[in-house]
């Protein structure tokens, strides 16, 4: 399998397992427009591939991904430009999300840092997630004045339960390494220096079982909790059009870009 593109987005198959990183280390792997629709491709292709029975996904440098890229977004704004938030989710994050869900075969998130936003939502809809001791997850949405996206709403609640994960999208706080797995969110922590050793074990461990079982065994599973996600998805990305519009989410992404306390209205 090819590099779709070795500057931001790395592919590489071995042993039946399929690896994607994300490759923007200087930007935390935030997503541009050009990533998430490579990442979307680099998807349907290791999904069509007969020789990958396993995905891992994960991120390079020191963030596994910051979610959006909101200094892109804010040079939009500055040139007078409002995006369509909702049209934006719509193309780029959940198509991603749903691939994940829906693809049946096994696919592992090592995260390697920081999992913030969009991020984080990419973490929770695989299906394990393998992290080191200096990840934290953050539902940093409401930090810019937005609604989680990208699948958070209705994943979450799902893996900790309403309670939890409604404080943490309100309160942005950081979910550190060992709250996540004490709350059951990922299946293991290890060091730095044994992610991928140990992410790759498992995907090739997978890889060599019986395949046809475990397809089926996600889907009853996605059939079981998942079932009515893409109607969530479009629900989501209906609020954030709404959020998108407002002053709040302008007022937070100058502030964000001015590195300096938002002063939300309510607006």
């Amino acid at each position: 399998m090819s590099q779709i593109n070795d500057k931001i987005l790395l592919t590489e198959k071995k042993n039946g397992v399929g690896i994607i990183t994300l490759n923007r280390p200087d930007k935390l792997n935030s997503f541009n427009d050009e990533l998430s629709f490579q990442l979307q491709d680099a998807l349907k292709e290791m999904e069509k591939d007969k020789e990958v029975k396993a995905i891992i996904l994960t991120g390079s440098g020191r963030g596994f991904c910051a979610g959006q890229d909101l200094q892109s977004r804010s040079i939009a704004q500055e040139m007078g430009q409002k995006p369509s938030l909702g049209d934006s989710i719509r193309r780029r994050y959940n198509p991603i999300v749903t691939k994940l869900r829906r693809m049946e075969k096994p696919i592992i998130a090592a995260v390697n840092g920081v999992a913030a936003g969009a991020g984080a939502s990419l973490a929770f809809a695989c299906d394990f997630r393998i992290i080191t001791d200096k990840v934290a997850f953050i539902q940093s949405f409401t930090k810019v004045g937005l609604i989680p996206d990208s699948g958070a709403t209705f994943i979450l609640p799902r893996l900790i339960g309403a309670t939890k994960a409604f404080d943490l999208m309100l309160s942005a706080d950081k979910l550190t390494a060992q709250e996540a797995f004490d709350l059951g969110v990922i299946n293991k922590v290890v060091d730095e220096a044994d992610l991928m050793t140990t992410a790759t074990a498992l995907a090739e461990r997978l890889a060599q079982g019986p395949t046809k079982a475990f397809a089926l065994t996600k889907r009853a599973i996605n059939k079981a909790i998942f079932d009515d996600l893409e109607e969530l998805l479009e629900y989501e990305a209906t609020l954030q059009e709404i959020a998108g519009r407002s002053e709040d989410f302008e007022e937070g992404v100058k502030a964000f870009v001015e590195k300096r306390p938002p002063q939300y209205k309510g607006k």
